[in-house]
């Protein structure tokens, strides 16, 4: 997954908007208003920030060590970066993505 596909795939949920509210090197998307991911257009690989379930943030972080770890600059407790490095599979990057979304839209899956 590189910036291209992740802003696609964001952009085909439902009600999602687009901004930078941060500045121009920090792209977040949100859904009702409110932030489900964020990143960085200068970070190399790409790393996103994904809202999660506290239990299955820890289970992710001990899967995949240094691939997925605590919220950089977000509450730790409910927030994972993810560094698309190869080690996490494209289909668990688009799980966590989507639960993210849900989590935020009120929604459950």
């Amino acid at each position: 997954m590189n910036i291209e596909t992740l802003r696609e795939y964001v952009l085909q949920l439902p009600d999602v908007a687009e901004g930078f509210p941060f500045g121009e090197d920090t792209l977040v998307f949100k859904v009702k208003g409110k932030i489900f991911l964020l990143t960085g257009l200068d970070r190399q690989p790409l790393q996103f920030n994904v809202k999660c379930n506290p239990e299955r943030a820890i289970e992710l972080r001990e899967e995949y060590p240094g691939s997925i770890i605590p919220g950089y600059h977000m509450n730790k407790k409910h927030w994972n970066t993810v560094i698309v490095d190869g080690a996490v599979p494209n289909k668990l990057l688009k799980e966590m993505i989507e639960h993210s979304y849900q989590l935020v839209a009120g929604k459950k899956k």
